[in-house]
């Protein structure tokens, strides 16, 4: 599959994913983990929840989609208005895809711009398209995954087209099990 087709296969799900987790979660079912479907229109089931990260999964044409996905513990500048960022990690399992990453910045990022992620002291450089930043290559993806499962926070650097970068800091506690829910789902080995 070519990269533009892979991207913007990518985007439609991400568009789909945004919409199903835009429903306000009770508190109660954060602490509980309900797996109970969030929407039986998209038929997403929430698997469960881990610190500040949410594993979904959901069946569509081509097959299953899982993905979690979680919000910055701080975001700046303060000032800056726009949606909840949000950090997502997708697998399409018949499709042989997985650890796609994403970091919705809540706003139009400057067209032909680069972003960039921070784990733990190790810099990658993502490009951007719309309001979401991506890697470059399946290999990037995966690296950034296995170091979000092994790091304690990721700092998300972007330029949106009007205003000062943004940064968004994402706690990472809780990740590694989310990811896992999602590879048990998916049937993802690592």
């Amino acid at each position: 599959m070519t990269r533009s087709r892979r991207f913007n296969r990518i985007l439609w799900v991400l568009l789909v994913i945004l919409l199903a987790i835009a429903k306000p979660v009770d508190a109660a079912d954060k602490k509980s983990g309900n797996t109970a479907p969030t929407s039986p229109a998209t038929a997403t089931q929430r698997l469960g929840t881990s610190e500040g990260w949410t594993a979904y999964a959901y069946k569509e044409k081509s097959g299953q989609v899982c993905y979690l996905a979680g919000e910055p513990q701080k975001s700046e500048p303060k000032e800056a208005k726009r949606k909840i960022p949000r950090a997502m990690v997708t697998h399409r399992q018949d499709e042989k895809v997985a650890n796609v990453v994403s970091f919705a910045a809540g706003l139009p990022l400057k067209e032909g711009s680069d972003a960039s992620v921070d784990i733990g002291g190790t810099k990658f450089d993502l490009f951007t398209k719309g309001d979401s930043a991506w890697a470059r290559t399946a290999d990037l993806d995966k690296t950034i995954v296995e170091a979000m499962a092994k790091g304690k926070q990721a700092v998300v650097k972007g330029i949106p087209q009007k205003g000062q970068s943004v940064t968004d800091t994402y706690s990472l506690a809780g990740f590694s099990q989310a990811l896992a829910m999602i590879d048990k789902a998916c049937s993802i080995k690592r």
